[in-house]
C-alpha cells in the first residue's frame, strides 16, 4: 500500500483496471485497499488525512500537496515534547555531555515552536521513584557496584531486604531494574517505586554472564516449564485476558472466560484473586486457591465482615 500511494501520487486519474494489473491484484482488492487509504496520513487530525476516492473507473487523489507538505509540530505535539524532554534533563544521574545536548534541543525546539511552546512551561513532571533511589542505581551501574534495597515484594506483601547486582535500567509503563538477586539466586526485575531504602555497596557487582533478554514481547515472559494457573473470571473480569500474558482463553456460557497462564512465582497472583473480587476465582493450583481465600478472609476480618 506504501507503494501504491506513490503510484497514484504520480498518475493523477490512474484508471482502477490499470493499477490492477499493475500491482498484480483483483479491482475488487484494490477498491479494498483505496477505502483504507482515506484513514491514512501523517497525523490523527482530518486535514492530514489522504484525501482519495475512485468513481469505480478513476482513482482521484485530492490533497497530494497538502500531504507532501514538509511535517511541523501542533501544539498539542510540542507541549508534550517539551514537557518530556525536560524531565528527562531534570533527572539525577543524566551524564553532563547528555544534559547539555538535551537543553539545546529544547531551546531549538520552543524556538522554532513559538507560542505554541508557551504551555508546556506551566506543567511539569514528577517521576514516580524518588529521585536519590533513580541517582544511585545509575551510580551502581557505572561503577559496576552491588546494592542493597529495602523493598516491596508485591507477590510477599511485605518489605524484603536484599542485596543485588544492577545489570540494566528498563521502562515498560514503571521503571524496572534488571538484576541479579543474590537471595533468591536467580535473575530479578524491581520496580523503582517499590524500592523503600537504597545503598550502593563497596562490593564489585558480578551477576552471572548471560545473552541479554529479549523484550520484544514485554518484560514479563514466562517460561514453558513456568507452574500453570488457571483462572475463570466473569464478563466484568474480562479485561485480565488483556493485561496478563496467557497460553489461552476459553469463552464461558455466562460471558466470561477460563483463562490459562504461567507464573514462575504463583504466589504473586493472590492479589489478582482479591482485585477481582466477585469478578473471578482462582482454579487451581488449589494451594494457591485457599491462600486466595485465606487472604479475602482476613482482609474481611479487619472490616468486621462476613465469612467467604
Amino acid at each position: 500500500m506504501l507503494s501504491l500511494v506513490t503510484y497514484l501520487r504520480e498518475r493523477p486519474g490512474a484508471e482502477v483496471a490499470e493499477v490492477a494489473r499493475a500491482f498484480g491484484i483483483s479491482e475488487r482488492e484494490l477498491i479494498g485497499d483505496l477505502n483504507v487509504l482515506p484513514m491514512c496520513g501523517t497525523s490523527f487530525r482530518g486535514g492530514d488525512l489522504l484525501d482519495i476516492d475512485t468513481d469505480g473507473e478513476r482513482i482521484w487523489w485530492h490533497n497530494v500537496d497538502d500531504v507532501a507538505q514538509p511535517l511541523r509540530l501542533a501544539a498539542d505535539e510540542a507541549t508534550a515534547l517539551l514537557v518530556a524532554a525536560r524531565a528527562v534533563a531534570g533527572l539525577p544521574g543524566l551524564r553532563a555531555g547528555d544534559r547539555e545536548a538535551l537543553t539545546r534541543a529544547v531551546a531549538k525546539i520552543e524556538n522554532a515552536a513559538g507560542e505554541s511552546a508557551e504551555g508546556s512551561a506551566r506543567v511539569g513532571v514528577t517521576f514516580e521513584a524518588e529521585s536519590h533511589v533513580f541517582a544511585d542505581i545509575d551510580r551502581a551501574l557505572s561503577e559496576g557496584r552491588r546494592v542493597w534495597l529495602r523493598y516491596y515484594s508485591h507477590g510477599r506483601g511485605g518489605m524484603t531486604e536484599r542485596e543485588v547486582d544492577p545489570i540494566r535500567l528498563l521502562t515498560e509503563g514503571h521503571t524496572y531494574l534488571e538484576a541479579w538477586c543474590r537471595t533468591s539466586e536467580d535473575h530479578r526485575m524491581f520496580r523503582l517505586d517499590r524500592v523503600a531504602e537504597i545503598r550502593v555497596l563497596d562490593v564489585p557487582a558480578d551477576p552471572p554472564r548471560r545473552e541479554p533478554r529479549d523484550l520484544s514481547g514485554g518484560l514479563v515472559n514466562p517460561a514453558a516449564d513456568d507452574p500453570e494457573v488457571v483462572v475463570e473470571v466473569s464478563s466484568g473480569g474480562r479485561w485480565v485476558a488483556e493485561y496478563y500474558t496467557h497460553d489461552r482463553a476459553e469463552e464461558l456460557p455466562d460471558g466470561g472466560l477460563r483463562i490459562t497462564l504461567r507464573s514462575a512465582d504463583p504466589s504473586q497472583l493472590r492479589p489478582l484473586a482479591l482485585r477481582l473480587g466477585r469478578d473471578g476465582r482462582i482454579v487451581s493450583p488449589p494451594e494457591l486457591a485457599e491462600q486466595a481465600r485465606s487472604a479475602a478472609r482476613e482482609a474481611l476480618a479487619a472490616y468486621g465482615e462476613g465469612q467467604v
